[in-house]
């Protein structure tokens, strides 16, 4: 009994604790793109530059891309095959939460706190960041890759690196990872 109470526990926490970091990705792209051709990339400034977030993000946004790419087999180039571009949405995210006592709570019997109910509120920021693949000949979009998920002040570079590690698992596309 002890060791069902001690998995269920673990279960429970593991499930909380990734529920909360996941990211959900989605991704779409040209079918007639051949993905083989592409071996060079450069960030397309036009479009970086129109991302509404603070220059800080922007970079680590882009460093992480860049890693990811390279870790990939492509190469940093002039004269690249694709450009990378990104932009950014984001929600704030209002929860209220009830205790449950007082006059239009739940529960029984009496208690020395039943009237005095009180609410709890707390903010959550859900961002979206979309990674955009266009060929460089063509300036066509040919795969487009999007992140879903909460964001924090601590840990966000990890958070970003996550972000775009999620998303690039999708790359390229046909290829299950």
């Amino acid at each position: 009994m002890k060791n069902l109470f001690t998995i269920t526990s673990v279960l429970l926490l593991l499930v909380v604790t990734t529920s909360c970091s996941s990211v959900r990705v989605a991704s779409d792209y040209d079918k007639q793109a051949n993905f083989n051709d592409f071996k060079t990339f450069a960030f397309y400034k036009t479009g970086i530059d129109k991302a509404e977030i603070n220059d800080l993000d922007k970079r680590r946004i882009l460093r992480a891309i860049e890693a990811e790419l390279i870790a990939k087999g492509f190469t940093k180039s002039e004269n690249p095959d694709l450009l990378v571009s990104i932009f950014t949405k984001s929600r704030e995210k209002v929860n209220v939460y009830n205790n449950g006592f007082g006059p239009y709570g739940y529960g029984w019997g009496w208690s020395p706190w039943y009237w005095n109910s009180y609410n709890t509120v707390s903010t959550s920021t859900e961002g979206i960041l979309y990674i955009d693949l266009i060929d460089a000949n063509k300036k066509e979009l040919v795969w487009q890759g999007q992140g879903t998920g909460y964001l924090s002040q601590n840990k966000k570079e990890e958070r970003i690196k996550e972000f775009v590690t999620k998303i690039m698992e999708k790359y390229p596309p046909g290829v299950e990872n």
